[in-house]
């Protein structure tokens, strides 16, 4: 097998998915919220990240949302701005035909996160052997999602991940755990050009990119991806008290997010502000009221980003 080619360097959105009154998929806002995304520059969309409740969703749901975002994006002339595809699944083999779904859905790479309903049973050997299985079988190169929290603290180290780094199709991480050393010690033994390291949040971004990283894939970029472009450009111009200013705020907005209601939160949050999208979510999550924003003390924070977002 060729040694497929990471993804580019930059800033990807894992973005949320929006549903109508009865949970199911409301593809007109799904829409808007693509192409405010695209019309922000970002370098990418991951659809069905864990902002994307991509385990709330059928297969079906999984792949036609995928092939929407993609078509959206061809038909409003961002053919250039990349589609990722997360295919976690709890079984090897499930996660295999996803990640064809995915490539039959226009994704150009998946992200694959670690199965966790036995954690117990995932040593070290076997998230190996399930990581290399599926890039095995993937039509599309796959990259390693490693969120400790939502894989019942399964944490890869860097060891594992240069590890899984040799094989020919497996060509990034996305690093939610939020750990530079380890993103550091990753990018330090492997080229970016081969194997490209982005940090799972925005309060990493800087640093990240300061240890090597190949950008970030943010929950934050939901609201402002503008911002985390200008940030991304002050880094490359070596604007770097700039950009440091720019990223403490940034930090500030990531602590805010997970303050005003997870991803219930940034839909109503997008919703109050950007005039789209029910704040929907399916179960077992919680909506968040819009009407209760304005006694959140975080809700502030965000406004005074988005205020500048708005003016870029």
């Amino acid at each position: 097998m060729a040694a497929s080619l990471p993804p580019p360097p930059g800033y990807y959105v894992p973005a949320v998915l929006f549903f109508d009154e009865n949970e199911e998929l409301d593809f007109p806002a799904i829409e808007a919220h693509v192409l405010r995304l695209a019309k922000g520059g970002v370098t990418g969309i991951l659809v069905q990240g864990s902002n994307g409740e991509a385990q709330h969703l059928s297969p079906e749901e999984r792949k036609s949302t995928i092939a929407f975002t993609r078509k959206t994006l061809n038909e409003n002339g961002f053919n250039n701005v990349l589609v990722i595809a997360g295919t976690g699944a709890q079984s090897t083999r499930e996660t295999k035909k996803l990640c064809a779904d995915a490539k039959e859905a226009g994704a150009s790479y998946t992200l694959v996160l670690t199965p966790s309903t036995w954690p117990p049973q995932m040593t070290i050997d076997n998230i190996i052997r399930f990581h290399r299985e599926v890039a095995d079988a993937s039509p599309i190169p796959t990259m390693i999602y490693n969120f400790p929290t939502v894989t019942a603290g399964l944490d890869l180290d860097s060891d594992v991940i240069s590890t899984l780094a040799e094989h020919p199709n497996i060509v990034g991480v996305k690093l939610s755990c939020g750990n530079i050393g380890k993103l550091q010690r990753i990018t330090s033994r492997i080229p970016s050009s081969e194997f490209a390291v982005y940090a799972g949040r925005s309060d990493t971004f800087l640093p990240g990119l300061n240890a090597g990283s190949a950008g970030t894939i943010a929950a934050l970029v939901n609201l402002l991806p503008k911002l985390h472009g200008r940030l991304y450009q002050l880094f490359q111009e070596e604007n770097y008290k700039e950009a440091a200013l720019l990223q403490s705020k940034l930090g500030h907005g990531d602590w805010a997010t997970s303050k005003v209601g997870g991803i219930g939160g940034i839909k109503a949050v997008i919703s109050q502000n950007f005039g789209y999208g029910q704040t929907g979510v399916r179960g077992p999550l919680k909506a968040v009221d819009v009407s209760s924003l304005a006694q959140n003390k975080y809700y502030q924070t965000l406004l005074e980003l988005i205020e500048l977002e708005k003016s870029l």
